[in-house]
């Protein structure tokens, strides 16, 4: 059985360490590159602002290709649509109340 070894991958200009075989270290770092990719196209936007939210929307973005993508049955992602005029917003809302709560949390 192979041993996990350490892979550095850089999102958003910081360093990550990660654990992977190193038979999976290829895909490892292309993931980490699409992701980088992903999260500094919404940074761009201007629309979201904070590391978590980026995440999460990218997050959002990179399950959705996925579902389209398997549901299409292409086996490539699909390039997900532009959202409809306020559905950013809304996202916004929605991620800032759930990030109060989870702070809540955090603090209680």
């Amino acid at each position: 059985m192979n041993q996990p070894h350490t892979v550095t991958v850089k999102i958003l200009d910081k360093d990550y360490q990660v654990a992977c075989p190193e038979e999976q270290e290829a895909e490892l770092v292309v993931s980490a590159k699409y992701l980088d990719k992903q999260m500094r196209s919404i940074r761009e936007t201007g629309k979201v602002i904070g590391l978590e939210r980026i995440a999460v929307m990218a997050a959002l973005n990179i399950s959705y290709e996925l579902l389209q993508a398997s549901e299409g049955g292409e086996g490539k992602l699909a390039i997900a649509p532009e959202p409809a005029p306020g559905a950013v917003d809304s996202l916004n809302r929605k991620l800032d109340d759930a990030l109060y709560q989870l702070r809540q949390l955090e603090i209680g």
